[in-house]
């Protein structure tokens, strides 16, 4: 308990240090307004007090043509600060909704700029779902408590504090009254509205639970209809939904008792201080005070009992927040846990630039664009820099790996790519065909052996420039909102619009883009719904192909179309792997034939290895894969 009580002090400590570091101004002119407007609402109970015994009961005495004079002063006196106090109002609550949303806006950027840092092994072990909530229910959170919260409860302490002060001024017997009625609201309060803050964090997180559950099911609805889930599914809801019910209904049974149990408290409160205080006139008892001639008036008497209101209320109205705050320094907790993610580290130091060739045979670094790409290699040791020219020449040496260091996934690999050559993988679901490419893509870095890229060892190779040399074209297509043109062109931002149609002639995709109701300026949504999974495909090529990499990693990219879209397809990866060196994770093996090598895995370790003649004549594994002897998967 108590180091989750110094963690949600350190959140709230950084959250505030973030809102000054953005908005110091802001909250220092925000501060100034809400002890002006915390001021004026507490001090009408002063004006009370002076209208009561120095104008109305002297003017009910000795006329009130007598009076007229202060009772105009102090009516003016009371419009100004009002006045004052409505400006103040306005000004800071104005401020504020600048300084939540300029927070949240700050907040975002922080996250997503955190986000494109992550190493993928972050999202291969975080729910999709978790990540999207931080961006919505946590930051919503957070601004209730910024925006709301804050303002409220630092404006009722300062009214509480200040109320004190007074009410002892005025008369210390009732104020003690007045302390004992106090410790009991907060008592009431600790109970009634800890435990609200409890349940509303379950209610929070069953929210989640049924929003994910929900978007599975749109998502889902076709694959729910086939196998006449529905009924299933409604059970499977309700379960969700009771929880949430549970959860709310603790949350606000608690949260919407504690206002009317404090008003109840403060109504009594009233009646006891009204009583005592009439006593106290009445029978003409000395008065303890720090202010006045010792004599208790009935001014004073009706502006403590209006200050006993006003603090009543006062204390409900900041109860209220306690719910909200908790809920927002857990949001902010969850907001700075992913900002303090470990970013994906790279020490690598050699980058990928445009060189030409000089009169004597060397490299040298150009601006023209039409240059040919190399590998600019600083070397420390001495201080010099060599250019290697960019050919896709890969080998793996003796690489193990595993996603956890107890378990490895792929056992002493070793193979070599040459530029032009084309390298198949084959084996089972599980195998670890796709974690060579990922290796490859350094979306994981290897505890142990090396793999070089043209004679560098890729850890040396700054990762941004590594992935710029490869190109991917996966099994499940990402298309992004935008038009055709753009999704060819997130191959390569600078391409023409001529280049990438020439991408989409050469990934046999122009044909059907042509046809679409507005060709290439055809808009794309919903991950591209409109199109067949052949057509997402071709573009995913055409994209790939833009990009114009020397390597080419193609992971299962036919498995799920037809055969006669696999045709096209298939022509289309031809005409992108010409003169490129290609890594293709093979599920259909008629597609892999013409492979220069084919390794065949199994368990992480390569067991047969060769081109598709020599396989098929040593009448092994991939001989019993090919005739179907046994199913690949």
């Amino acid at each position: 308990m108590e180091k989750q009580n110094n963690r949600k002090k350190g959140t709230f400590g950084r959250l505030l240090r973030y809102i000054f570091q953005n908005y110091r101004i802001h909250l220092i002119v925000v501060i100034c307004c809400i002890i002006v407007s915390a001021a004026a609402s507490v001090v009408q109970t002063v004006f009370l007090q002076r209208l009561i015994d120095t104008c109305i009961l002297p003017g009910l005495k000795s006329g009130m043509e007598s009076v007229k004079q202060p009772f105009m002063q102090t009516i003016l006196s009371m419009l100004t600060i009002y006045a004052f106090g409505v400006a103040a109002a306005f000004t800071y609550t104005h401020l504020m909704a600048i300084v939540t949303q300029g927070t949240l806006k700050h907040l975002r950027v922080d996250m997503f700029d955190k986000m494109q840092s992550l190493p993928i092994k972050y999202f291969d072990t975080h729910a999709h779902g978790d990540i999207m909530s931080t961006y919505t229910n946590d930051t919503d959170a957070i601004r209730q408590m910024i925006g709301q919260s804050l303002p409220m409860v630092f404006q009722a302490s300062l009214t509480i504090t200040v109320m004190f002060l007074m009410m002892i001024y005025y008369s210390v017997w009732m104020t003690i009254l007045v302390c004992l009625f106090s410790v009991l609201m907060l008592t009431v309060t600790k109970k009634f509205g800890g435990a609200s803050s409890r349940y509303m964090m379950e209610q929070q997180k069953s929210l989640a639970k049924e929003e994910g559950f929900i978007e599975e099911m749109i998502q889902g609805q076709k694959v729910v209809k086939v196998f006449c889930h529905e009924e299933e599914c409604k059970k499977d809801f309700d379960k969700l939904n009771e929880k949430l019910f549970s959860d709310g209904e603790l949350a606000n049974r608690y949260g919407n008792s504690l206002m009317p149990i404090l008003n109840n408290v403060g109504n009594l409160m009233y009646v006891v201080l009204a009583i005592v205080g009439g006593l106290l006139v009445y029978c003409g008892a000395p008065n303890l005070s720090l202010g006045g001639n010792g004599v208790l008036t009935i001014g004073i008497i009706v502006s403590f009992l209006g200050m006993a209101r006003q603090l009543s209320q006062t204390i409900g109205q900041a109860s209220m927040q306690v719910s909200m705050v908790a809920m927002g320094l857990a949001g902010a907790s969850r907001v700075f846990s992913l900002i303090d993610e470990e970013p994906e580290k790279d020490e690598g130091y050699v980058t990928l630039v445009r060189a030409e060739w000089t009169a004597d045979g060397t490299l040298k670094e150009t601006n023209d664009k039409n240059g040919i790409w190399a590998w600019k290699h600083p070397h420390k040791a001495d201080g010099t820099v060599t250019y290697t020219p960019l050919k896709g020449d890969i080998r793996l040496e003796d690489v193990d790996f595993g996603y956890t260091p107890e378990k490895l996934v792929l056992h002493d690999i070793t193979l070599y790519a040459k530029p032009g050559q084309k390298i198949a993988f084959v084996g089972a679901t599980g195998a670890g065909k796709t974690t060579i490419t990922n290796l490859i893509n350094r979306f994981y870095d290897i505890p142990d052996g090396k793999i070089r890229y043209d004679g560098i060892n890729i850890t040396k190779i700054r990762k941004p420039d590594l992935r710029r040399s490869l190109g991917v074209v996966l099994q499940d297509v990402n298309l992004f909102t935008g038009t055709v043109m753009d999704n060819i062109r997130y191959g390569r931002l600078d391409a023409t619009d001529e280049e990438c149609m020439a991408a989409a002639r050469l990934a046999n995709a122009d044909d059907f883009i042509q046809r679409l109701p507005e060709g290439y300026n055809t808009m794309l949504t919903g991950n591209g719904a409109s199109l067949s999974q052949g057509q997402r495909q071709l573009i995913s090529i055409a994209r790939a192909a833009v990009a114009d990499p020397p390597v080419m990693i193609l992971d299962e990219a036919t498995s799920s179309i037809d055969t006669r879209t696999e045709a096209l397809v298939q022509e289309g990866m031809d005409n992108l792997m010409m003169g490129r060196t290609v890594f293709v994770i093979a599920h259909r093996l008629s597609t892999v034939r013409n492979s220069k090598a084919i390794m065949v895995l199994d368990h992480g370790h390569i067991i047969e290895r060769g081109d598709h003649e020599t396989l098929i004549a040593q009448k092994g594994v991939y001989y019993q894969l090919y005739t179907g002897a046994f199913e690949l998967e």
